[in-house]
This record gives structure tokens, sequence and C-alpha cells, in this order.
């Protein structure tokens, strides 16, 4: 399904000569493609799912802030929005990130679902916020907020 929407956009793009759009999207599907080939041992011969995709899209889109980061703090601002241009792009392809009371109230769900009390239980709690939510929250940002409601419990 993902698959299908970012070959669609890239034929798109290149319609309407999008030329910011069409190399960020040649960029994602280069991607794509190499996790595709790097699955193939494990067994994976028909493509990684929409939930890697979208674990390749959010790391994308990681790289791309922090490289914008360091183009300002290096006086290169034009290359800094460039990268941000490019985050534009690949933001179009990944839910709507949750806002910080959406993702409380997940993690206060999903605690209580699970019967978590302690450290111990902030894998089963990471998981299964993985499983529901994926795309939808930075769960590098997400894991200390887990430690925290589990420490405070």
């Amino acid at each position: 399904m993902l698959r299908t929407r970012l070959n669609d956009a890239l034929k798109e793009s290149m319609r309407a000569k999008d030329a910011r759009a069409v190399s960020t999207l040649r960029m994602v599907l280069a991607g794509l493609k190499d996790r595709d080939i790097a699955a193939r041992p494990r067994g994976v011969t028909d493509g990684v799912d929409d939930g890697e995709i979208m674990s390749m899209l959010q790391t994308l889109i990681k790289q791309r802030n922090e490289s914008a980061t360091m183009y300002e703090q290096g006086g290169r601002p034009e290359l800094a929005q460039q990268e941000r241009e490019e985050i534009a792009v690949i933001e179009r392809f990944l839910p709507k990130q949750m806002t910080e009371e959406e993702v409380q109230a997940a993690i206060a769900a999903i605690v209580a679902e699970l019967g978590a009390s302690s450290i111990k239980d902030m894998g089963k709690v990471m998981a299964e916020l993985k499983t529901r939510h994926a795309g939808e929250m930075d769960f590098a940002k997400v894991g200390p907020l887990v430690k925290q409601r589990l420490s405070a419990g």
C-alpha cells in the first residue's frame, strides 16, 4: 500500500516537474530497494511491510532534521532549507503525528490494559505502542515517558 503510494507520487511529481519531490522520492525508493534486498535472507521475497517502510521514513526525517540543524549552525541556510523541503515530501507518507497529550493518553491506556506496574514491563508496553501507533509517534521520545510513567507507577 505505502510502496504503491510512493511510486504513484514519484510519477505524479515527474509529471508536475517538481524536482525536489522527484529527487527525494527517488532517494526513498532506492532506500526501500536496499531494505528489500537486505530482507531476502530472512525469507522476505515480496518486499518489506508498511511498518518497516514507515520506520525507514521516520529515520530519513530524523537524519534530515539533524542535517538541517548542522547546516544552520554552519551558516548554510540554503542547504538547511533543502533538507526541510525533503522532510515535507517524506512527511506526506506518514500518519499525522500524535500530540503530547495523545501520546500520554496512549501510554496510560496501554499501561492500564497490560497491568504494567514496574520498569520490568517497559518492553511489553513499548512493543504494544509500536504495534498500535507505528508512524504516529517518535519512539525515541516515548521511551523516557513510558519509563517515567512506570517509575511513578
